[in-house]
């Protein structure tokens, strides 16, 4: 039996926080930059219709989904995690997402013990349901509403569009090295 178990999100968290510009950049022929996006709404950063935006990203999501680059160390650390770890993805996909992204895990190498594809629901909820004790995420009300509504601590990895005020449980960190570090001296491994 695994000793502990993490929540873990997936897009910005485990992948490069940065992957979806290139596919901006190409439909909207622009140069975004990852210290341009300032809101996690990525419509905001564009002189565009935000439901043109919105209906574009549906179109386009399972094909970015595909092969997104990850946060360097992490399929390191996660394997390493494992053996110990119940590791729970929890992403606000779209249960379209489903398939391209179990195969995208595996395919990574990143090992995994439950999948939850929740949408725009709660992440709460499905964190309850695995038994999460530290979650790792990307967006700030996530990770507020994550770390207050469960009392647990949040590891909330920086960037242009989350560096609002967080309460005490929620640890803003640059790496997943940082954030191993601090595992190794919370959880002790």
């Amino acid at each position: 039996m695994k000793k502990y178990s993490f929540g873990i999100d997936i897009d910005g968290t485990i992948t490069a926080q940065e992957f979806l510009l290139p596919f901006i950049n190409k439909q909207y022929q622009t140069n975004l930059m990852l210290d341009d996006i300032l809101e996690y709404d990525l419509s905001k950063a564009l002189p565009v219709d935000p439901n043109d935006f919105y209906k574009w990203f549906k179109e386009t999501e399972l094909e970015m989904y595909r092969n997104p680059p990850l946060q360097q160390d992490v399929v390191r650390i996660l394997n390493n995690w494992h053996p110990h770890t119940k590791l729970n993805f929890i992403t606000a996909r779209e249960t379209n997402a489903t398939d391209v992204t179990k195969t995208w895990l595996q395919s990574s190498n990143i090992p995994f013990d439950a999948l939850e594809i929740v949408g725009n629901a709660s992440k709460v909820i499905a964190a309850k349901k695995q038994g999460v004790e530290l979650f790792f995420e990307d967006k700030h009300s996530n990770a507020v509403m994550l770390a207050e509504e469960l009392d647990i601590p949040v590891i909330l990895f920086d960037a242009p569009y989350n560096r609002e005020a967080v309460p005490r449980n929620v640890l803003r960190v640059d790496t997943w090295r940082e954030a191993e570090n601090w595992v190794k001296k919370e959880f002790g491994i």
